[in-house]
């Protein structure tokens, strides 16, 4: 440190605590040698990057070094806007008062490892910019049926989903939507999707119907020129035109166009990209509906500042947007809004048919009434508790973690 450019009162507290002051090399030495680093070098404050000597001091902190980082991990961004490989790597992360978009925004968030919030007794007025749903939200948010609830008032929810080369996206998402709770479904689908539905759903209803909200999309091939294909994509192009909410998953995100955007305008949509598709819808719709400019984004772009697109879709397309991942961001269509951010899943659920399961769960949820992005976050929520139970540590498939959604609810409800 520079003794010269520390605030002076903070340095007499310090010598009066005992802390020995070092600097140069003496302190590159000392770093190397540490079990137990504090970084305090950057506060909230501070811009991303690690200024002057700061770079060397923490490249000198060693690999099995336990880190605990004060507010933030030095050199990430306050905003969770970028990550700096280059910064701080905590093990564990203490803040005051309130987490701030650091902690909760990928890329940073995995920067700061595990995170403690303490309370200083500071009250805070402004809407949050991020907000994380916590097990405790679960029982005022989940759609708990009451005694005069029948299958129509709990809920029905439709799903086009499945073809002829992706028959199991189908199974998973009606599956999903039946374990959440939802009062009925209504599937729609092409010949071998529709045969395992019946034999794995027998409570689907199958074909067209009255819904309060649809799932458009999981397994979709919107290139399929059989008759019974060309009858599903009638009504997954129907329900964008219709006026119910409407999830849009995998192949229904090819559906999109500006036609699909303006007919939406104002009613409740969710779409859930991954990194990929996101990229590609983005670059396909342009940056604009006026200008239609082309513009070329990929999926390493999209990780690397994961928020910054996705609110780029959600601006583009007047929809909410659910970016899947370790930490999955739901972004409002209202800018105003606050973006969650959920991040309660095992790494094992990084697996084929996951993102199924998780439409069906939050078509349960807008079909019981949820806005999109209450739905989408507690739908991540609930998604990553049932794959962490049912995992117990381990591999996990997605059909399971279907199954596992009765028992993650009432976990949840019942955990207090």
């Amino acid at each position: 440190m520079d003794p010269e450019r520390v605030h002076e009162g903070a340095l007499e507290a310090a010598r009066a605590a005992g802390v020995v002051l070092v600097s140069g090399a003496e302190a590159l030495e000392d770093i190397g040698e540490a079990d137990i680093v504090i970084d305090g070098i950057l506060g909230l404050g501070g811009r991303p990057g690690l200024p002057g000597d700061a770079a060397a001091w923490v490249a000198a902190i060693p690999d099995d070094a336990h880190v605990i980082a004060v507010d933030l991990p030095s050199g990430q961004a306050a905003d969770g806007s970028a990550f700096d490989p280059d910064g701080v790597l905590a093990d564990e992360t203490v803040t005051f008062s309130v987490a701030k978009p650091v902690h909760l925004l990928p890329p940073t968030e995995q920067a700061c490892g595990t995170l403690t919030v303490v309370d200083i007794g500071l009250t805070f007025e402004t809407d949050p910019a991020v907000v994380r749903l916590t097990f405790d939200d679960v029982p005022d948010l989940w759609p708990v049926p009451g005694p005069d609830d029948d299958k129509y008032s709990r809920g029905v929810v439709g799903i086009v989903a499945g073809g002829e080369n992706y028959s199991g996206a189908a199974v998973l998402a009606v599956t999903a939507a039946v374990e959440a709770g939802a009062g009925l479904v209504r599937y729609v689908g092409t010949p071998t999707p529709e045969g395992l539905v019946r034999a794995a759903v027998p409570e689907a209803v199958h074909g067209e119907g009255r819904v309060q909200a649809w799932v458009v999309g999981p397994g979709l091939d919107i290139t399929a020129t059989r008759r019974e294909a060309e009858a599903q994509l009638v009504v997954a192009r129907g329900a964008l035109a219709g006026e119910v909410p409407v999830l849009v998953d995998a192949g229904g995100l090819d559906l999109l166009d500006d036609d699909v955007i303006e007919a939406r305008a104002g009613l409740p949509t969710l779409l859930t990209p991954h990194a990929g598709e996101l990229a590609t819808l983005l670059s396909r719709l342009g940056a604009s509906r006026r200008s239609r400019k082309a513009i070329d984004v990929d999926r390493d772009a999209v990780e690397v500042e994961p928020l910054r697109h996705a609110r780029a879709l959600a601006d583009r397309t007047g929809m909410t947007v659910l970016l899947k991942g370790s930490t999955t961001l739901v972004v409002p269509a209202d800018p105003d809004e606050p973006v969650f951010s959920q991040a309660d899943a095992p790494a094992w659920l990084a697996t084929a048919g996951a993102g199924d399961v998780l439409a069906g769960l939050i078509g349960t949820l807008l079909a019981a009434g949820l806005d999109p992005a209450e739905a989408g976050a507690l739908g991540a929520l609930v998604h990553g508790v049932a794959a962490d139970r049912a995992s117990r540590g381990g591999p996990v498939r997605a059909l399971r973690v279907a199954h596992g959604i009765p028992d993650a609810v009432a976990h949840l409800l019942t955990r207090n």
